[in-house]
């Protein structure tokens, strides 16, 4: 496992398992799967409700807790500096766990500024390692920096071989906030999967397209977190350390760049509409 040192001296491992979409009633086994085959690094959130099966996983693994980095986020629901401090508690308390490694704002709406408020408290107070942010945008991004106690210490934002994010990864650089990929394998769309360049180039070193993109990321100093329910798959991504891209094959997966959401945007009346209902 390669690793980051975030910005406050805490390290993180570079690759992660994800429970988004996991279900609830399937978590625990996907978790206890994940540490099994050596993750060492679980992303989750208030919002996959999710949270009590990482726990019970974790808490079953015989991996001591310090060897564990858990990450979760508060919902845009639990937004405010009250609602956010008693969600932190209740995260702690379905994690089974004194401490969160990494606590993000999962989406950059309501009142965010008091979330951070609230997540700063629990820093100092040793309940959370590292705080940060998830889908920031740039703008949103450079204005919490500026106005913060505790800089934060990723930002993680849709990023795969279609929307790199070349721009936003700029000025994560320069702020220094660690970049951290949601859904790198763009949840299979575009033909992600059978895209020509990233099985050509993965033909080479005997790895999978999956495994390529998550290699390019990682060589791009990207955190990434796949997601899968299948152990075999779990054990495919984990495998991406024993092989570098070279620098044409980097830059011809470069090329695949579109610059835009496969998903959604942020900018876009309706999302917002869409995710800032789901917080009320």
């Amino acid at each position: 496992m390669e690793f980051v040192t975030l910005n406050n001296g805490v390290k993180m491992p570079m690759l992660g398992y994800g429970v988004y979409q996991v279900d609830p009633a399937e978590c625990e086994r996907c978790v206890a799967d994940a540490i099994s085959v050596g993750y060492r690094s679980i992303d989750t959130a208030q919002a996959y409700y999710n949270e009590e099966g990482v726990g019970a996983a974790v808490a079953k693994s015989g991996v001591p807790r310090e060897e564990l980095f858990l990450t979760t986020k508060v919902w845009i629901s639990n937004a405010g500096y009250e609602k956010a401090r008693a969600s932190i508690d209740e995260s702690l308390r379905k994690l089974k766990t004194d401490y969160i490694d990494l606590l993000l704002i999962h989406q950059p709406f309501n009142d965010y500024y008091g979330t951070y408020r609230a997540m700063e408290e629990a820093y100092q107070a040793g309940k959370v390692r590292a705080i940060g942010v998830s889908n920031f945008y740039p703008d949103r991004l450079i204005d919490l920096c500026r106005f913060v106690e505790v800089p934060p210490a990723v930002n993680q934002v849709e990023t795969h071989v279609f929307q790199q994010q070349a721009k936003a990864h700029e000025i994560m650089q320069k702020y220094g906030v660690q970049h951290e990929s949601w859904g790198p394998f763009a949840e299979g769309r575009k033909d992600f999967f059978h895209n020509p360049v990233l099985t050509e180039i993965g033909a080479k070193y005997g790895k999978s397209s999956a495994q390529t993109a998550l290699r390019f990321l990682l060589q791009s100093g990207v955190v990434v977190i796949p997601k899968s329910t299948h152990r075999e798959r779990m054990e495919q991504n984990l495998d991406v350390f024993d092989f570098a891209l070279s620098d044409g094959d980097m830059a011809a997966i470069r090329g695949l760049d579109e610059g835009e959401s496969a998903f959604f945007s942020h900018y876009d009346p309706e999302t917002v509409e869409f995710l800032t209902g789901l917080g009320k």
